[in-house]
Order: structure tokens, then C-alpha cells, then sequence
């Protein structure tokens, strides 16, 4: 088991009708809030309006807008801006992990005097952020329970995992009822998400017999409630437990003491989303099954065979290559069962770009390290494998 230093100081408030508990939370900042929000969604449901009445006596400066995979140039840049000119005392985030992604940088970015891409390349190290509140209401990249959220610069191509223990939101709203209205293709990318990045964490060279446990558990039970979200939208149950198993994918709570894994996929990915825009899980789960085959081998045999026998059931005694091969078909054959398209030519992503892509990844995602090593020819080939 390895070391580790691990800290969340997030306070999750789950449940129904929890949002009425937004007063006394925000009442520990100042007067002056920056709202922050996406396409409107939050609008439709009636969660826009419940906001400003709970806060009717407070400052609310807003920043809408804010797309799927945030963009530095405008969001960030001009969520820097306002928070400036009106001297924010503290971010209210509603939407999903894009919005709250975005807010994070602009938490840091409004307490640094330079360009705030220098915090998010990592160039200067935050020694502050504004507090961030956030009201969740799409399942899945669990950054309502972290440190980090992802930033896309256009015109570079770059899509950056910014991480900062200054970014842990104060508070977090979680209410499932706010899901009931998600569509059905940004809850399968949602599951989609969810499940990678525990699959990120389990595949590592040093793990300990709780932490695959914890792992197996979660991806069955996204499996099973995530089917659940979509037969049925309105599941309080499927949504509630979804909505708890993305919050705990991505804090670090599945994998305390495992070696690191590299995050491969998303290190993929990342480029896949940086140069065409797609929806972050779709592009991890058309990745996924081809990295799976990719780094099938003698080392990484048994661990296959573990994700095949405790998650997807397959038959133990059966050939153990057997079983690594009917695990990553299952895999496979679970995400296309959801609806997500399973090619990349499906989501608009040809073969001109891809040597482009693959140098990128290769040389900012350092996934010569991973857990199983990936050279440029190895991302140039799982590339080719997804077309």
C-alpha cells in the first residue's frame, strides 16, 4: 500500500428539498455573489428562480453561458473579470461539472493578478481562491467532491486537468430531483464518465483488496441504476444512488494507498474533446474498451480477469484470457446498450488529425507513465482502433 495525505473538506448536503438550507450556507460569505450557470436548463426547471428568491437580499452577479467542456476564452476570462469589477465574495455554481468546473478557475484566477491560464498550466501555483458553492444537477464528473476541474483553450488545442486544494467547493446542494429532467444522452454520458473514472482508479498496478471492492460496487451499481435513469427518468432511488456513485468517482476515496494510475483515457480523451468538442463521456467510453484490448497482456492478465469474474459476473472457471477478452466485450457492449455511439467517426472525428492528436497526447499527458505504459505509436493505435 502506498503513502498517501488526503483531505476533503467539502460538506455535501443530499437529498430532497435540500436547496432551502442555501441561505444559511451562504450566509457565512459576504453579500456579493457570482451565479453562475449554462445553457438555461436550470431556467426550465424552476431552480433559477428558487435560487434568486432564496437569496433575495443578497448581490447576485451573473455569468451564463457556460458550455460543455468551459472554455478559458470566454468563461473563465470574463468570470475572472466580474469577480474583479464587483469584488465577489463568493461563487454560486448551478449546473452540471462543467459550470462548476469553470467556476474553479475562476475561483483562483480572481485572486491572482496575472493571466489566470499561468494557474491553470500549472506555470504559478495559487495562493488563494474565493469560497464556491454549488447546486449539482447533472450526474457525473463528481467535481462537487474535488479539487480539480478540466478547462479547454481553443485556439491551442489544450484541454488541462487544473487541480488545487484551493478548489474544493465550501458546500455542495445535491438533490436527484434536479436530474429527473437530464436527457437521455447526457445521462449515458454521465454513467459513461462516472465509470471511467473508477475504472481509471482500479486499473493500477498497487491496489489493496478494499479499495477493487469499492471500485467493483461502484461500477455495478452505475450499471444497474444508470439502466434504471433511463427506462425510467424519474426513479428517485436510481437517480439518488447514481447521483452519490458520481460524487465519489473522482475525489480519490476509491483508490487511498493504490499506485497511480496515469488516467490514461482521459488523458485521450482530453484531446479528443480539446479538438472536436464532443461530449467528455462519449469520448471516454468509445476509448476505453480499445485502451482495454490495447494493454491486454501477460502483466496485466490477472487484473482483467478480476474485473471480469466480480464486476460482469463471467464465469471464473472459464480460460483466464477468456475472461479478460468477455470482460472487455461486456464493457464494450454495456456502453453501446445505453446509446452511446461507440466509433469516433460517429461523433464527427475522421483519420486526418489523428498523428496531430496523438503527438499532443503524448507529450502533455505523460502517458509513458501510466500503468501500462502508452507510447505515441500505442495512442496513435487505440486512436485508429476507435475510428
Amino acid at each position: 500500500m502506498q503513502n498517501f495525505d488526503y483531505m476533503t473538506p467539502t460538506r455535501l448536503i443530499f437529498g430532497k428539498g435540500v436547496v432551502e438550507k442555501l441561505p444559511e450556507v451562504m450566509g457565512q460569505f459576504g453579500k456579493r455573489i457570482l451565479l453562475t450557470y449554462g445553457g438555461g436548463s436550470i431556467k426550465k426547471i424552476g431552480l433559477y428562480q428558487k435560487v434568486l428568491d432564496l437569496l433575495k437580499d443578497k448581490e447576485i452577479i451573473e455569468l451564463s453561458g457556460i458550455q460543455p467542456n468551459p472554455k478559458y476564452d470566454p468563461s473563465v476570462l470574463d468570470g475572472v473579470r466580474l469577480c474583479k469589477e464587483h469584488k465577489v465574495d463568493v461563487i454560486l455554481a448551478v449546473g452540471g461539472g462543467s459550470v462548476l468546473d469553470c467556476s474553479k478557475a475562476i475561483a483562483a484566477g480572481a485572486c491572482y493578478d496575472g493571466d489566470p491560464w499561468d494557474l491553470i498550466s500549472y506555470k504559478v501555483k495559487a495562493q488563494a481562491a474565493l469560497p464556491i458553492v454549488d447546486i449539482i444537477t447533472l450526474a457525473a464528473t463528481g467535481s462537487e467532491y474535488d479539487a480539480g476541474g478540466v478547462i479547454s483553450r481553443t485556439e491551442t488545442n489544450d484541454k488541462i486537468g487544473y487541480m488545487d486544494d484551493h478548489l474544493y467547493p465550501h458546500t455542495s446542494f445535491l438533490d436527484p430531483t434536479y436530474t429527473f429532467t437530464v436527457s437521455r444522452k447526457q445521462t449515458a454520458a454521465g454513467i459513461a464518465d462516472a465509470m471511467n473514472h473508477t475504472i481509471e482508479q482500479y486499473f493500477a498496478e498497487d491496489t489493496t483488496l478494499l479499495n477493487d471492492g469499492f471500485c467493483e460496487s461502484m461500477l455495478r451499481s452505475l450499471m444497474v441504476n444508470g439502466r434504471r435513469c433511463l427506462e425510467n427518468p424519474e426513479d428517485y432511488t436510481a437517480r439518488a444512488e447514481m447521483m452519490l456513485a458520481c460524487t465519489y468517482g473522482c475525489n480519490g476515496i476509491l483508490s487511498l494507498g493504490n499506485s497511480y494510475s496515469g488516467w490514461p483515457c482521459h488523458g485521450i480523451e482530453h484531446a479528443l474533446s480539446a479538438y472536436y468538442d464532443i461530449t467528455h463521456g462519449e469520448g471516454l467510453a468509445i476509448i476505453t474498451p480499445r485502451w482495454m484490448r490495447h494493454i491486454l497482456n501477460d502483466h496485466t492478465l490477472p487484473r482483467f480477469v478480476k474485473y471480469g469474474i466480480n464486476v460482469f459476473g463471467v464465469d471464473a472457471n472459464l480460460d483466464k484470457w477468456d475472461i479478460a477478452n468477455k470482460a472487455i466485450d461486456e464493457t464494450d457492449a454495456f456502453f453501446e446498450s445505453i446509446g452511446i455511439p461507440m466509433h469516433l467517426r460517429e461523433v464527427g472525428i475522421d483519420d486526418s488529425r489523428i498523428g496531430e492528436m496523438a503527438h499532443h497526447i503524448a507529450v502533455n499527458e505523460g502517458l509513458d507513465h501510466a500503468y501500462a505504459p502508452l507510447s505515441e505509436k500505442d495512442i496513435t493505435d487505440i486512436l485508429i482502433a476507435s475510428l
